[in-house]
């Protein structure tokens, strides 16, 4: 039964809108490692890249992600998602991309105790992750293949 009645294309609208927000932040932020990392640790330039992170973090990826699990999981009850595998298949991209957000968030602050663990190649590859849950993501709701 439909609760949302004229509403729903306006929470699928914000759902839209702050997953392009999230994504623009989970592409950004391990662009912003690369260039971190390449800085001395405790310059001034160190001190600059962490306030960036944070500002990043805090203003952007942290609320995004809030607001597309609320519109999302409105959406999913509003159409019953959880009986088609297309849904499933979403939910476990969305999941690990949810994954990759805490991950971001503690190689953030990794940087900010002025620990490099992951190399600059490293952090180029990683970058590739949301790109390809994003794909995979629209093909499941947009194909729907099963």
């Amino acid at each position: 039964m439909p609760y949302l009645g004229a509403a729903y294309l306006w929470v699928k609208a914000a759902h839209v809108i702050f997953v392009i927000f999230l994504m623009a932040g989970l592409f950004m932020m391990p662009r912003f490692f690369v260039y971190h990392q390449q800085c001395p640790v405790g310059s001034d330039e160190d001190r600059k890249w962490i306030d960036r992170e944070r500002r990043l973090l805090k203003i952007i990826l942290n609320p995004s992600i809030i607001l597309v699990w609320v519109f999302g999981l409105m959406l999913m009850v509003e159409i019953g998602a959880w009986h088609f595998g297309w849904f499933h298949l979403k939910l476990l991209f969305v999941l690990g991309l949810s994954g990759y957000h805490g991950w971001i968030a503690g190689y953030a602050k990794k940087l900010a105790k002025g620990l490099r663990p992951l190399s600059e190649k490293q952090l180029r590859l990683l970058n590739e992750i949301p790109g390809i849950a994003a794909a995979v993501i629209v093909i499941a709701v947009i194909v729907k293949p099963f």
